[in-house]
């Protein structure tokens, strides 16, 4: 499992605008990091995916975008997993 999850990180990481990547379980526990990320982030993005999921809990898992004047965070829950995906957008 731990190929699978550095494969999805290298390939995510390697696409055009992606400056960092994360992934993390349900609970939190960050499973691997690549590129302009903090593992320290991944109890957040685990808490926003489930919080966010509660608006709406009919319906599949929410896809959560963060943006600000330069950067796009990009949030989504595929179980077991969360995964958040930073874009450069200043571009």
């Amino acid at each position: 499992m731990e190929r699978n999850l550095v494969k999805t990180l290298d390939d995510t990481h390697d696409k055009e605008g992606i400056i960092g990547c994360i992934l993390a379980d349900h609970a939190g526990l960050c499973l691997g990091v690549k590129g302009d990320a903090s593992s320290d982030s991944a109890g957040l993005i685990a808490a926003i995916a489930d919080l966010v999921a509660k608006l709406e809990p009919k319906s599949g898992s929410p896809i959560i975008s963060l943006q600000n004047d330069n950067k796009q965070c990009i949030i989504l829950r595929k179980e077991p997993v969360v995964g958040a995906i930073y874009k450069d957008i200043s571009i």
